[in-house]
């Protein structure tokens, strides 16, 4: 199963803070933006927060509003979402509210950290906790697998604090980051900042997507997504955004009983989109989609050499329409990467599935993202018998 939706939920200061320097835990927010906290808590699988907010703000996490809890148990679904920490360490308190509060708990560690943890005592049963250790270092990847193959967690909304808000950005894992954004200073060089130094995906020019801002009482409610292409193999929240747009670019096809629809958008590195197409676009009535997007843009353009293609379908290696095919049109681009939902059928082009393969062979990095299929195969059900 896929990774969950990864959301990072935090409330600021307008320098930039998370808290201040004091004993107390500094209330951001108001009684409107913590109501509207609880409703997306009780929209997640699951809610996780650090070790080091665990032992900082000792919350309960829970589902506050006796409706939404009712709401969920109407849904076939837990009273509370899952709540989750991690530490590497293991060095938590048994007495923490975490523990003793809500539903089902999961403390992802290391092989040292289990040993420390399975003696602390911690509550067992159905409302119990789970120890699961990851090996002998803490990764995310691997604690977000676990939570999509083994907890069947699709949403996953993350509480902090800073430094696992920044871990899970600079290594692109985040699908959507929401900020509430209160009307006050801290100024205070030693207080908690929400986001670390170090290197972000994209770099210091990367623009992510803004999806909404609107105002929660007396905070402003800021939500983004990132845009910037994985590398490699890795499937980054960002390719299944663009590979959405391309599948998205696909219905809109003029229908045809001769060719597939399909959607095509070219990325740069950094996140910006450098052109979109699909199947039959304007007056060509036999245009593929890569070929639409790749027309739009300049051959000698230097973005191309680290871009990636996202296609609703398999660039084709073979078609009937032109000499060029569309794996051929992504390789003479420069193009060395192109994340596709859907493998092409023998419909129209016996043997079909080998454009993959053709890129491939030449060194193109093809990453299929299979959850994505039936979004690419809905424009085109009439053709597929």
């Amino acid at each position: 199963m896929p990774q969950p939706y990864v959301l990072l939920s935090a409330a600021v200061s307008l320098d930039g803070f998370l808290d201040d320097t004091g004993p107390e835990r500094l209330l951001l927010s108001g009684p409107a933006d913590f109501d509207r906290v609880d409703e997306v808590r009780a929209a997640s699988d699951a809610i996780l927060i650090g070790a080091g907010t665990l032992r900082t703000d000792n919350p309960r996490l829970l589902v506050n509003s006796p409706e939404r809890r009712a709401a969920r148990v109407a849904a076939g679904l837990p009273e509370y979402p899952l709540k989750v920490t991690v530490s590497a360490s293991g060095e938590l308190d048994p007495a923490a509210r975490f523990w003793h509060t809500g539903g089902e708990k999961v403390v992802y560690t290391t092989d040292k950290g289990a040993e420390r943890l399975l003696g602390l005592g911690l509550p067992t049963g159905p409302r119990g906790v789970a120890v699961v250790s990851v090996g002998p270092e803490l990764e995310w990847t691997a604690v977000l697998d676990h939570l999509g193959d083994v907890r069947g967690v699709r949403r996953l909304m993350v509480e902090g604090g800073g430094r696992v808000h920044t871990q899970l950005l600079q290594q692109g894992l985040a699908d959507e980051v929401q900020l509430a954004v209160a009307p006050l200073f801290v100024g205070e060089a030693d207080a908690p900042r929400l986001f670390g130094t170090g290197a972000y995906p994209g770099g210091p020019k990367s623009r992510l997507r803004l999806l909404e801002t609107r105002p929660v009482g007396d905070v402003v409610l800021i939500r983004y997504a990132p845009t910037v292409p994985g590398t490699g193999p890795a499937v980054s929240p960002a390719d299944r955004h663009w590979l959405d747009l391309a599948c998205t670019l696909a219905a809109a096809c003029p229908p045809s009983r001769t060719a597939f629809s399909v959607g095509a958008v070219v990325v740069a590195a950094d996140g910006t989109e450098l052109a979109r197409g699909h199947s039959r676009e304007g007056d060509d009535p036999v245009v593929h989609a890569e070929e639409a997007a790749l027309a739009k843009l300049d051959p000698a353009d230097p973005r191309l050499a680290s871009a990636t293609v996202y296609s609703s379908l398999e660039p084709c290696a073979r078609r009937a329409s032109r000499p060029a095919p569309c794996a051929r049109l992504v390789l003479d681009a420069g193009v060395r990467r192109v994340v596709t939902a859907w493998r092409e059928p023998d419909t129209f082009v016996e043997d079909a599935a080998a454009g993959n393969a053709v890129l491939s062979a030449k060194g193109a990095e093809v990453v299929v993202v299979p959850e994505y299929e039936e979004r690419a195969k809905a424009p085109n059900r009439h053709l597929l018998g």
